[in-house]
């Protein structure tokens, strides 16, 4: 690459993304440890899930903090900094379930601080060398690689030692991501040129924005839907008998779809008309979720892998499409604000899906995921 400062924005982003990726090698073992250990069920698992995940629902305060004090790259060598410390403790003393949890929540703020910081550079940098969908599908590739790692790793890592030894396993990633941002150098004098704003401040500027509403409602009813992944997880192993190593290969098997589905994004980014493909996404959306009311061991295999693939274009298309629609001089805060509705999203989806799957079962749960899945198509011709 000819362009020195945009190899390391490269470099940095994969980085960064990459970390954000292989910090999922605990994931397996924590899993099995709520599941086979401490006996939770289904709903309870997806309860603690969500809980984990809270951070990533104030990302505008964290955008607001990263846009307005120290520059991008010193917020993550901070994180990186702080996550080693944590992941000793996670993966040196056996902790109770509270403070595990605990803990989990505050690597996910770290994570998350991480992501914004980033995140923030790639639109900043990114609008300026018009190539936020190629950024971001570099990205996205990282966090599918390490998902090779912690697919079969995590399987192994969860079957012969258990989750803790997952987190000491993230130590020297830590180390060697700090690499890319020591070398990328951030132009910081544009923060000079901003008005010191407060938070509320700079939330007024973009919730009095007509656009950015109309597109983050947009993004919410798209992303929501209640959700029945876990479920699928208990069929597995329970119904179908899978081993962890055959459920983490098949992990395994999908992001190498995954990895195929970003690199297509990466070259068609800049020729795609974005609107009119969030339209068919929609209805592809609903009709592989209705796909799920016949689920056998071929069709579970089949799914992942076609659907890794088709699921990783279409979510690299909406983050692109955020990307481009942030805000200059409050790149972080405005794209975590997209982000945090669309997490929000998420976690309403794993909420949703926890409490409406005792009183309707898996099928019902499925069929109104799959409704759920159209409720956005009646803003489509409203965002520009």
């Amino acid at each position: 690459m000819k362009n020195k400062k945009l190899f390391w924005i490269f470099a940095l982003s994969s980085g960064v993304y990459f970390t954000q990726g292989i910090e999922d090698l605990p994931s397996q073992g924590l899993f099995y440890y709520l599941k086979e250990t401490l006996n939770f069920s289904a709903d309870k698992i997806m309860l603690i899930g969500s809980l984990t995940t809270f951070a990533w629902l104030v990302k505008p305060l964290i955008g607001h903090l990263i846009d307005h004090y120290l520059s991008k790259r010193a917020w993550i060598f901070i994180s990186l900094a702080l996550d080693i410390v944590f992941v000793l403790f996670l993966g040196l003393i056996h902790l109770p379930l509270f403070i595990l949890v605990a803990l989990l929540i505050v690597t996910s703020g770290n994570a998350a601080f991480r992501d914004v910081a980033v995140d923030g550079i790639m639109c900043v940098e990114g609008k300026k060398y018009q190539a936020t969908g190629m950024i971001q599908s570099i990205q996205w590739v990282s966090v599918l690689i390490a998902g090779l790692f912690t697919g079969i790793g995590g399987g192994f890592i969860a079957q012969k030692w258990g989750y803790q030894a997952g987190f000491l396993c993230l130590i020297p990633v830590y180390i060697l991501v700090g690499l890319p941002a020591y070398f990328y150098q951030e132009e910081i004098n544009d923060k000079k040129s901003l008005p010191v704003s407060s938070l509320p401040a700079d939330l007024k500027r973009l919730f009095e924005d007509k656009k950015i509403l109309i597109i983050g409602l947009f993004i919410f009813l798209y992303k929501y839907s209640p959700s029945f992944g876990t479920p699928l997880f208990f069929i597995q192993r329970d119904s179908f008998k899978w081993s962890k190593i055959w459920i983490g290969t098949l992990g395994t098997l999908s992001t190498l779809f995954g990895v195929a589905g970003a690199l297509l994004y990466y070259k068609f980014s800049r020729k795609i008309n974005i609107k009119r493909w969030l339209f068919y996404s929609v209805i592809a959306g609903g009709l592989t979720t209705l796909s799920y009311l016949y689920y056998t061991p071929v069709t579970a295999v089949a799914y992942d892998i076609i659907y890794s693939l088709v699921g990783m274009f279409i979510f690299l298309m909406v983050m692109d499409f955020m990307a481009r629609h942030s805000v200059k001089g409050l790149e972080a805060t405005s794209f975590a604000l997209l982000c945090s509705v669309n997490n929000l999203a998420g976690v309403s989806s794993n909420l949703s899906g926890a409490f409406l799957l005792p009183l309707v079962g898996l099928k019902w749960l499925i069929i109104l995921s799959a409704l759920t899945s159209f409720l956005c198509l009646f803003l489509i011709n409203k965002i520009e």
